[in-house]
């Protein structure tokens, strides 16, 4: 079935019968009342006349007080005289101390594990309760007692570049503290994937005027920080500086991220100089180069080169295809709308010995659900279940996103509510389908309402976040909402992309307002240094 509307929909949503027996097993085990049943008190235990047996009142009876206050006569009898004496009560003990009578559970020779002759118990460790009240009180403690180089640490897994580098400085001038090898790669990291290089190029200047000898781990990392901000020219300087130093020569992780950016960046011919120069230095390509290098060919669109590698990887024994180039291979294609060519890939694949993993059917599921085949989409998520394979955030964002981009926001909900009912946490992806899917479909006051709800669930909003709510407003036609929202976004220390601008922009070219088009490009050029996005 190619199309949403004549899709037999499944239900996403938990049977509801297992709760009710649930709850109907509680309250018949529970409430003994209602089947008619009278509630006995316990038998009470006497210290010195033993159990008392339990006497039901009497009714009332209707002779006068006097006769029922008689007594009856007492028979005398000559086994009365030969009655023993009544003992005495044996003389109580002394009261016990109440700490032994907490240790004491257990009688002389009943512990188990106890033998006759042994003389001394062991000693009872600490009870459950008091072990967690303690770590209880632990964590509640750290907040209050965080040192500086706990702070930069949290900061660092957080990716707060900009906290880390405040925190980093007051460290810095500390006579206590002096930075190693492995903060400093800590700290190229992040700002090489939060997209700051000159901040990175300050850091690794700093480290160097300190006396800190850099290693090619260090230039890699500084290397992959222009890498990943697209700028070659820069990351080549690095490399002709690495091959100038004895102690930091490159290796194949060094290449690896040059090949990368020269392959995103659509530098082909750098791909191929880069290659030659490895094969020169003895450096063997490892998967992981490869398959930079068959991502780089798949999002140019050059399927001949990517099938020319990936057949040199089959053949080869030293860089063997392996899962991971299994899901770039079939998520190039699937983001294509090749779905025929994904399917034999998939197929020769595991014809060689590639067993798929979760990321693989979630590749599958996001490609049928876009293509709006959602027969083959349910039938990959029942083969899932089938074969063990548990449902992922990224599964249910999958589905989500299917039903969202086309506006059948009825199933896009089932789906989000199943999510919900099996205790997946749903992350910033889950909640931007959810605002395009409420969008699309009209329902612009749900759309405040995933907002608060991601805002409660701390979802950390990114810049695709706020793009997501800034397009819904703008469908909307709100543009002072719109507005908001963005100065929102700037406050949040949200950096606007080009997708960000070409969503307002084409909502003020909607409304006719040339003068805001015109602000917005020279924002845009005053901070990423790219061409106008509109023709005024």
């Amino acid at each position: 079935m190619a199309s949403s509307s004549s899709w037999t929909a499944v239900s996403f949503l938990p049977s509801s019968s297992s709760s009710s027996s649930f709850l109907g097993d509680f309250f018949a085990a529970g409430a003994g009342s209602s089947r008619g049943e009278v509630a006995l008190p316990r038998r009470r235990i006497s210290p010195l006349c033993g159990p008392l047996k339990y006497q039901p009142r009497r009714a009332p009876s209707s002779a006068p007080a006097e006769r029922r206050r008689t007594a009856a006569p007492r028979r005398s009898s000559g086994a009365e005289s030969q009655r023993p004496p009544r003992r005495s009560p044996a003389p109580r003990s002394p009261p016990r101390s109440r700490e032994e009578v907490k240790r004491r559970h257990w009688r002389e020779g009943e512990f188990p594990g106890v033998s006759e002759g042994s003389t001394a118990a062991a000693p009872r460790g600490t009870p459950i309760k008091n072990v967690k009240k303690k770590l209880e009180d632990r964590e509640a403690a750290k907040a209050w007692v965080s040192t500086v180089t706990e702070s930069l640490a949290e900061r660092i897994q957080k990716k707060d570049w900009e906290g880390a580098l405040e925190v980093f400085e007051m460290l810095r001038v500390q006579p206590f503290y002096s930075p190693k090898e492995g903060t400093y790669m800590k700290l190229l990291v992040l700002l090489g994937r939060s997209g700051q290089p000159a901040a990175a190029q300050k850091l690794f200047d700093t480290m160097v005027e300190e006396g800190l000898d850099p290693t090619a781990e260090l230039y890699t990392a500084l290397l992959s920080a222009y890498s990943r901000s697209n700028l070659l020219d820069e990351a080549l300087s690095v490399l002709t500086t690495m091959k100038a130093l004895p102690l930091c020569q490159p290796d194949v992780y060094t290449y690896s991220n040059l090949l990368k950016a020269c392959a995103d960046g659509g530098r082909f011919d750098l791909v191929d100089a880069l290659a030659s120069e490895m094969a020169e230095r003895g450096i063997t390509p490892n998967t992981v180069t490869q398959n930079v290098v068959l991502g780089g060919y798949g999002r140019a669109g050059r399927f001949e080169d990517m099938e020319r590698v990936l057949a040199e990887m089959v053949e080869s024994s030293v860089c063997p295809p392996d899962v991971w180039t299994m899901n770039i291979i079939l998520g190039l294609l699937a983001n294509a709308g090749r779905i025929e060519l994904m399917e034999r890939w998939y197929e020769k694949f595991r014809g060689i010995g590639i067993e798929p993993e979760t990321r693989t059917f979630n590749i599958l599921i996001g490609a049928y659900g876009r293509r709006g085949l959602y027969d083959k989409m349910t039938s990959v998520l029942e083969y899932m279940r089938k074969a063990s394979f548990a449902w992922t955030t990224a599964t249910y964002n999958n589905v989500i996103e299917a039903f969202a981009g086309a506006g059948d926001a009825k199933h896009m909900e089932c789906a989000f509510e199943q999510m919900r009912a099996e205790r997946m946490k749903a992350d910033t992806k889950t909640f931007c389908c959810l605002i395009a899917g409420y969008s699309n479909s009209g329902l612009f006051h749900k759309v405040v309402a995933a907002v608060q709800l991601a805002e409660r669930a701390e979802v950390p909003m990114t810049t695709a976040f706020f793009n997501a709510v800034l397009s819904a407003c703008a469908k909307a036609g709100d543009l002072v909402e719109m507005e908001r929202v963005f100065r929102r976004m700037k406050d949040a220390r949200r950096s606007p992309d080009a997708t960000t601008y070409t969503i307002m922009a084409e909502a003020y070219r909607g409304e006719g307002m040339t003068d805001r088009i015109y602000e917005l490009e020279q924002e845009l050029q005053s901070v990423t240094g790219v061409a106008p996005l509109v023709a005024l």
